[in-house]
């Protein structure tokens, strides 16, 4: 089965992977601290402005992972204050689905988000989004919950097992949807710790 893009968040943990048949030569690299998806020097050029973005950045009120370019007004309205849920759906209601052939959904999450409080000590959680040409969905999440570009693109339960960020991205690029290009992987319990998993 063919999922596209796809991202998984739990309480503590989550991880995004690119799966593409149409720009394969991919990878993600690290940025000082903001994984980013970029071409490999195979890769043909191309003026698609999806092919390339963050995928995965840290603030100091939770780590936000997604598909395209609203990775960085999320974490720019997290990182102002704004509650996990509001700085997920803000962006994603104003950018709206991405406007090329198959209308594909722009998906996200925030893992280890701080709920807003009057006194500043929200407890933590997390959330998972996507907005579609029909539908802006916006769910906390208590278990590991997946959403897709393609397929399933409604959040929906979905194991992940790996303890550590090495392992969760290994644990999502290993799965047996099609096409897997490159993965990156977050664990927020007891500080944040990225990884990324090429298929090198």
């Amino acid at each position: 089965m063919y999922l596209g893009r796809f991202v998984v968040v739990a309480p503590d943990r989550a991880a995004y992977r690119v799966s593409s048949r149409s720009f394969p030569n991919r990878r993600i690299v690290d940025r000082d601290g903001t994984l980013t998806v970029v071409p490999t020097a195979e890769a043909e050029e191309t003026d698609n402005p999806y092919v390339s973005y963050n995928c995965l950045r840290e603030t100091d009120r939770g780590v936000v992972v997604g598909n395209g370019s609203h990775v960085d007004p999320i974490a720019e309205k997290l990182q102002l204050g704004y509650p996990a849920r509001d700085a997920l759906a803000e962006p994603l209601l104003a950018l709206d689905y991405e406007k090329d052939d198959y209308d594909t959904p722009r998906i996200a999450g925030i893992v280890g988000g701080e709920r807003a409080s009057t006194d500043g000590t929200g407890e933590p959680e997390s959330y998972i989004a996507t907005v579609r040409r029909d539908a802006l969905l916006v769910e906390p999440v208590s278990e590991p919950t997946l959403v897709a570009t393609y397929e399933t693109d409604s959040p929906e339960p979905h194991a992940l097992d790996g303890s550590d960020a090495a392992g969760v991205a290994s644990e999502v690029y290993g799965l047996e949807y099609e096409h897997a290009v490159c993965a990156a992987g977050v664990t927020v319990d007891g500080g944040v710790e990225t990884a990324i998993e090429n298929g090198d």
